[in-house]
């Protein structure tokens, strides 16, 4: 029971690393390169979408991360499951305070209402995005060192 807790705590963990990621280096790219107001556009229903979806995943991965190191509290790695979960509590932190109340503006931007710094807000959200991406993979890698 308890190995099948610690795989799927560390699947949960690395597919979402893995869309984190796609967001960052692939589907921002995509848009970006799109023509006029699409990239804008995209950008928003993804805020919205993602918006919607990444709190709960968060939230969750932390929890299963925290019911493996009490579960196993006096095993070998536990050490490295409790760093995981200060990363990814570091990341939601993270989101919060930095990515959170810029995504909540920009869902919301269309080419008519959007703000003359708006490229520069998005700019500023990549590159918090970056950072937090950094800090997840970090967590994913601690969690696979601690099932190695």
């Amino acid at each position: 029971m308890l190995d099948a807790l610690e795989v799927i705590t560390t699947v949960s963990v690395g597919v979402m690393v893995g869309v984190e990621f796609s967001v960052a280096f692939v589907i921002n790219r995509i848009l970006d390169a799109l023509p006029e107001d699409s990239g804008q556009l995209g950008r928003a229903h993804g805020g919205r979408m993602l918006g919607a979806v990444m709190p709960v995943w968060y939230i969750t991965s932390v929890a299963l991360v925290a019911v493996w190191a009490i579960a196993r509290w006096d095993h070998h790695g536990t050490g490295l499951v409790v760093t995981a979960g200060a990363l990814l509590i570091l990341s939601v932190i993270m989101s919060i305070l930095l990515l959170v109340p810029i995504n909540n503006r920009s869902k919301k931007w269309t080419p008519e209402n959007r703000p003359a710094d708006w490229k520069e807000q998005s700019n500023r959200w990549d590159r918090f995005h970056y950072v937090r991406v950094a800090v997840i993979i970090a967590a994913f890698a601690l969690l696979v060192t601690a099932l190695a």
